[in-house]
């Protein structure tokens, strides 16, 4: 296996509730070095319980980043995670040759892979008019809109994905410039070395273990929680598997126990909606979470 010169970051990654968690604590305590959390809720000082969370105690084993590092009354999108993420992981390989990002939301890892294109900062407005657009004339305006104004873009978007759609307009109307000039043509040159390792297990036991971490969530408060959060349930980060089942129970949609089965149901869809994402990188390096010697090998041999 090629040895590079430059720092090396590790990425753990993998579906909801396989172990990331656990390893990326037993890495980062056996190489001496902290973590850079990559998951598009945990950064929300409000949302503990339905973000899976780390415990304190397991908080007090090693250095976390970006974990209860913002108010989910502040926007932090994806492109301003990476922007800090990657300035982050620089200053910590300052004294550590080894960093470990670990998380499941594939977006924000491709961040700190590949780095984000240079865009522009809209006016928030500007997507609240959008999504008011879509909840009230639907989708089909906005994909005529993006059509006419950006038909690179419109080529090449999953018309399916509302949120990337909305994206596009509000850098279009927010700038009026079609959202495919921002877009990079090359990858950016990360200043590290990557190093992914996927974790999965039988499907069977992974979900087994979904179900029961959400009965586990249930018992500490996540009704509750989600209670608290209740003004917040527009902003993205709520309007997730684990927060808009509830939120559907508490508008009289359906009642406690079929919130509880979605919930589970929907927790199992997201796993296999991670493997799929995951599943595109060929180099990413799979394993079992208990194969931690294995994985340790691996990364000795990748140090430089």
């Amino acid at each position: 296996m090629a040895i590079s010169s430059k720092p090396l970051l590790i990425s753990i990654v993998g579906p909801t509730a396989v172990g990331k968690t656990d390893l990326a604590i037993r890495l980062a305590r056996f190489f001496k070095t902290e973590i850079v959390s990559a998951d598009s809720r945990q950064f929300y000082r409000e949302m503990s319980i339905g973000t899976a969370k780390p415990s304190k105690d397991e908080l007090s084993l090693v250095t976390h980043h970006f974990i209860d590092s913002h108010s989910i009354s502040e926007l932090y999108s994806a492109g301003a995670f990476g922007r800090d993420a990657i300035k982050k992981i620089g200053d910590l390989h300052g004294s550590n040759k080894i960093v470990i990002a670990v998380g499941g939301s594939g977006l924000y890892l491709k961040g700190i892979w590949e780095g984000f294109d240079d865009m522009p900062e809209i006016d928030p407005s500007i997507r609240e008019k959008l999504n008011r657009e879509f909840e009230t004339r639907g989708q089909e305006p906005l994909l005529e809109e993006l059509a006419k104004k950006d038909p690179a873009y419109f080529e090449t978007v999953d018309r399916q994905n509302t949120q990337r759609v909305i994206r596009a307009l509000e850098v279009i109307r927010g700038t009026g410039q079609p959202f495919s000039t921002f877009r990079k043509a090359v990858k950016t040159k990360m200043p590290y070395e990557n190093l992914k390792i996927g974790l999965n297990m039988d499907r069977e036991k992974l979900f087994d273990r979904i179900n029961h971490r959400i009965d586990m969530m249930i018992e500490q408060g996540l009704f509750d929680e989600a209670e608290r959060l209740h003004q917040f349930k527009e902003h993205n980060a709520l309007q997730t598997v684990g927060y808009s089942e509830i939120y559907g129970y508490m508008d009289g949609e359906y009642d406690r126990d079929e919130a509880i089965r979605l919930l589970k149901r929907n927790s199992r869809r997201y796993a296999k909606r991670q493997l799929t994402w995951f599943r595109k990188y060929e180099d990413i390096h799979w394993f079992e979470p208990d194969q931690f010697d294995e994985i340790k090998v691996l990364i000795e041999e990748k140090l430089p």
